[in-house]
This record gives structure tokens, C-alpha cells and sequence, in this order.
């Protein structure tokens, strides 16, 4: 709508909010703006390629139908193709680019509108069905799309994926949530590594050489901490939850078990963290997760049953088990209320599970309003998964996160937890007028964390950022020695399980170590600078000070301060 600023509605300080609501007028915010003329200074440097760094929850797909815009408007596109690599995605981003663009352009999926793509100036789909039988080569020209956008970079260019990206000429940008700033470095002289944390820095650095910053440094970046800061995200209230077993899991010892060995004598076999649900077992600690979790979790504000929540398995079999566990548990908790629905799996082997993680977002997955007629919330409370709800995944409502599994990814980490950052209002769904006014302002201003393996304070405390990871060189002639193989056989835990610890902390501005990593490049951007570095040398602190802040400080690409 250009003219909105001529409308009556609008003009009436009183009317506006109501305005803006019925004609879905969508603003973009300051830092978004700032996102698209850093793109816009990059090419008239010459650049044609682009990466944004934006933290979850930060408005990536609205800043990506501006970029959209622009490059439409100005003649500079004639039809983007937008890559994302799931099929919950490929919906999610369509029906944003439908509601933003609609009276500008068209937006489709490809594998819907086959025949008629070219009809459309915005083409969506998943990295995956252009690479079967190599469809992006037999079905499309190199030039048929101007723009190229890939979302959740880090993920849709790896591995063949690349192959998809690179065939199509013109502009690049990639979408990312994911900082490379959690990894130092690695010695790139040896040949290969066992560290899953070098395969990781590989990836984030190579998106940010394809995106053509091989400085290291974004075309835009926007941070979790800038988001909580400025009061368009939220950060979590941490539940940290060990049971006597998990406390012994988690030690240096690990939960030590007497086995007979090959030749019938005792001996002892130890089980840590990494090996819950995959060598040991024990019924009753997931179940005193379950029940811990249900007692503790954030209650929906309007209608009062547990808040929307997304629960992190160790494998399919585990969300199997977890699944079950909470159902019967809402039986006991709320009588009647749900037949075997309050949980549902969520994982890959599961049929419909992309259809499930998109209902839960639209608020009906296996039906809505449980409890309250008049407000539309998923019937179902909790989705079970492992992997396919940890990247990309928009639901805002969400007040509850559990990770019932040991964490050793940075980047998973921040997926994860970057499920609840989004804020939301609750009324929004709310279609009772006078429950609206009984009720106030019902916004979303903190999520629950589970942590039950101490995954927050493993990235807090025991996480090595800095270390530079040595990759093993074999010695030509010999075999490269590799690490003992892990103990034999599997263990199932028949006794009970407590609660040793349980304690709640609300992360604050601050932010978590993990999310202030982005600060230890001013570190090395300081301690690389040679002209500071000789009045540091020479103590000579009041001009070294005044150095800082004429050269280092409040530059326009950083920021420091």
C-alpha cells in the first residue's frame, strides 16, 4: 500500500495500530534497512555476491522480500530462486513471500507450478529436488535466474548442494544464523581430523568464501545480544536439571558397571554422557524428565495448559520412548483432556512429519482450541525430535525448549536455542474481545531452557573456543593410530533415578559466552593493529587509549565500543 501515509487510518495516532493489523502493513526495522544498504554499498564496490548474518528470530525472509524487491524494481532481477533445504521451509518461506509481495509479484514452488515457473518472479524450492537426476541442468538455463538466494547458508551449499548454487550466474546472497566466530582456528596443514569442531569451522568458512567474504566479515551483521538489547528478542531461563544418574554420566568417572569379561572375570565398564540412549539405557531417568519438565514448564498465558514446546531426542527410538512417556503423563495430569495427543514424534521415519512441524506453527496439529474455544493454540503441546526442528524452524509462540540429550555442537547449540528467541503476543490468536480486555497485554518475554546434561554450562565453562585444533598427519609408510574403540556391549539401568540438582537462571543482557564470541574479534583486530601494539609495548596507556577509540571504535562495519 505506498499511499498508506495518505489514508485516515493511519493519520489517527489512535486508529493506526488497527490500521496497520487489517492491512498487514509490514515495516522494516532499522537494522533490516541497514541490511539492505550494506548489500547496496557491496555492489557498487563491485560486489556480486552477499552474506547475511542475522541471529533467529531476527526477520531473515522479511529482509530477504526486500532484497527481492529491490532487485525486481530496479530491473536488476527479472526472477529469483530461493533455496532452502527441507520442505517445511520451502512452505514457510513461500507463504512469507505471498503475504509481503503479493501485490508486486509472484511467488511459487517450484514442485507445485512445474509447468508454469516461469510465470512467477520468485521461484521456491529445495536444494535436494534440483539435484535429483540433475534437474537444475536438464530443466533450467544458467541465466534463467538473476538473484540466488540460499537460506540457512551454511547447510543448503554444502556438499553437492554447491554444485546447484554455483550453475546459476548473476547475484548470490546467503542467509545465515549461524556466526563462524565459535571456532578459532584450525592447522589447515595436516590432511584430516576426527574433530567434529574442524568439520564445522570448515563449513562456516567456506560459506563465507562463497558468499565472497573471505575476510571473515558479513555483509551485514546483526547479533542475538544486538536483538535482546534493542527488545525484539528474548533470552531464556535456564533450567538446569540433574538426576543421580546423569550426575554420574556427567563425570569425569562416568556410571561405572561390573561386567564379566571374555574370560568370565570381573570387570568394569564406564558409561559417560555421549553414551545415553545409544549404550546406556535407563527408563527411569527419562521418565523423571519427562515428569520434571511437566512440572516446571511455562504455562500459555491465555488458555493455561503447558506452553507450546519443542523436546530434543538423542535418536528416533529415544523420541519413541519420550513420546509415550509424556502422554501417559498428560493423562495423569489432565485427565481427559488429550487421547495420546499431548506428545507427538517428530522425526524423519515418521509419515507426515513435515506436515506435522508445519501445523504446529500454523496452531493445528492434531486440532486446536483444547482449552478454550475462542483461542486458536495446536492441540498437540509438545513435538519429539532429534534434528528436524533445530534449524530454520519459525514459531514464534514457542515458551518451552528441553534438550534431553548431550550437546558438544556450538552451532547445534545455538540452532536449538534460537527456537525461542522470537517474541510474540498471545492475543493475536485470541478472538474473544472481552477475554482480550480481562487478560492485558500477554507478550512473550522469556522461554524456558531445559538443560538436563549441562550443555549451557559446557559452553559456558568447558568449551575451548580458542583452542587451535591439531589434525593428525599419518607418517607415510605407516598406519595412522587411531583412538580405542568404545566398550563393548549395552547397558540397561533397572533401578530408579532422582533429582540431584534443579536450579533456574534467567540469561540476562549479557547474553551467554557462546552468543558474545562476536566480541574476540575486537581482541585480535586490537592486538593485530601494529601501531597500537607499539604504545601498549612502550606504556604509553593515554595515547594507546585515544588510539582505540579514533581508530577502533564506532566504526561503521562493527561498531565497537
Amino acid at each position: 500500500m505506498p499511499g498508506y501515509a495518505n489514508e485516515a487510518g493511519w493519520k489517527s495516532e489512535t486508529e493506526r495500530p488497527a490500521f496497520t493489523a487489517k492491512n498487514r502493513l509490514r515495516f522494516l526495522r532499522d537494522y533490516q534497512k541497514r541490511a539492505v544498504q550494506a548489500l547496496q554499498d557491496a555492489v557498487a564496490e563491485g560486489r556480486s555476491r552477499f552474506l547475511f548474518e542475522m541471529a533467529t528470530g531476527t526477520g531473515k525472509t522479511l529482509t530477504a522480500a526486500a532484497v527481492i524487491k529491490l532487485f525486481l524494481r530496479t530491473g536488476n532481477a527479472q526472477r529469483v530462486l530461493f533455496l532452502v533445504d527441507r520442505l517445511e521451509l520451502e512452505d514457510q518461506a513461500n507463504k512469507a513471500f505471498v503475504v509481503y509481495l503479493k501485490n508486486d509479484y509472484t511467488s511459487v514452488i517450484y514442485k507445485e507450478r512445474r509447468d508454469e515457473w516461469r510465470k512467477a518472479e520468485i521461484v521456491v524450492t529445495t536444494v535436494q529436488s534440483l539435484l535429483f537426476n540433475d534437474k537444475y541442468q536438464r530443466l533450467f538455463s544458467p541465466t534463467d535466474f538473476d538473484l540466488v538466494i540460499s537460506d540457512e547458508a551454511h547447510r543448503s551449499i554444502g556438499g553437492n548442494a554447491r554444485a546447484v548454487f554455483e550453475y546459476f550466474v548473476g547475484y548470490k546472497l546467503g542467509l545465515t544464523a549461524t556466526p563462524k566466530d565459535y571456532l578459532k582456528q584450525f592447522d589447515s596443514k595436516k590432511s584430516n581430523t576426527r574433530d567434529p569442531r574442524e568439520l564445522e569451522r570448515r563449513l562456516l568458512l567456506d560459506t563465507y568464501r562463497t558468499f565472497g567474504c573471505e575476510s571473515g566479515e558479513p555483509t551485514f551483521r546483526y547479533s542475538l545480544l544486538d536483538g535482546v538489547r534493542e527488545g525484539f528478542l528474548v533470552n531464556p531461563l535456564v533450567v538446569d536439571a540433574r538426576s543421580d544418574i546423569t550426575t554420574q554420566l556427567l563425570s569425569e568417572k562416568g556410571y561405572a558397571v561390573a561386567v564379566a569379561d571374555d574370560d568370565g572375570k570381573e570387570a568394569t565398564e564406564s558409561f559417560y554422557q555421549k553414551d545415553f540412549e545409544k549404550k546406556f539405557f535407563s527408563e527411569a531417568t527419562n521418565r523423571l524428565f519427562c515428569e520434571t519438565f511437566m512440572r516446571n514448564a511455562l504455562r500459555d498465558p491465555v488458555s493455561g495448559e503447558i506452553g507450546k514446546s519443542i523436546v530434543f531426542a538423542v535418536s528416533q527410538n529415544h523420541a519413541a520412548k519420550l513420546t509415550q512417556i509424556f502422554n501417559e503423563l498428560a493423562d495423569a495430569f489432565f485427565s481427559g483432556k488429550y487421547q495420546s495427543d499431548f506428545a507427538v514424534q517428530v522425526t524423519s521415519l515418521i509419515p507426515e512429519a513435515q506436515q506435522f512441524t508445519i501445523n504446529f506453527a500454523n496452531n493445528k496439529l492434531l486440532g486446536s482450541a483444547n482449552f478454550e474455544e475462542n483461542y486458536r493454540t495446536s492441540k498437540a503441546r509438545i513435538c519429539v525430535t532429534v534434528g528436524m526442528m533445530t534449524t530454520g524452524y519459525d514459531c514464534p509462540d514457542i515458551l518451552n525448549l528441553a534438550m534431553m540429550r548431550p550437546i558438544f555442537s556450538p552451532q547445534d547449540f545455538v540452532q536449538i536455542k534460537g527456537r525461542g528467541t522470537r517474541k510474540h503476543d498471545f492475543l493475536e490468536l485470541l478472538f474473544d474481545p472481552v477475554m482480550k480486555q480481562q487478560l492485558g497485554k500477554q507478550e512473550k518475554t522469556r522461554f524456558k531452557l531445559f538443560d538436563f546434561f549441562a550443555n549451557c554450562e559446557y559452553f559456558e565453562e568447558k568449551f575451548n573456543y580458542d583452542e587451535v585444533l591439531k589434525l593428525p598427519q599419518p607418517q607415510s609408510g605407516e598406519k595412522p593410530e587411531l583412538p580405542p574403540l568404545p566398550p563393548s556391549g549395552a547397558f540397561q539401568y533397572g533401578g530408579a533415578d532422582t533429582l540431584a540438582a534443579f536450579g533456574e537462571h534467567q540469561i540476562g543482557e549479557r547474553g551467554m559466552k557462546i552468543d558474545r564470541m562476536f566480541f574476540n574479534k575486537f581482541e585480535e583486530q586490537a592486538q593485530g593493529d601494529t601501531a597500537l601494539k607499539t604504545l601498549v609495548e612502550n606504556a604509553q596507556w593515554d595515547q594507546a587509549a585515544d588510539y582505540v577509540h579514533r581508530h577502533l571504535f564506532d566504526k561503521p562495519k562493527e561498531f565497537f565500543s
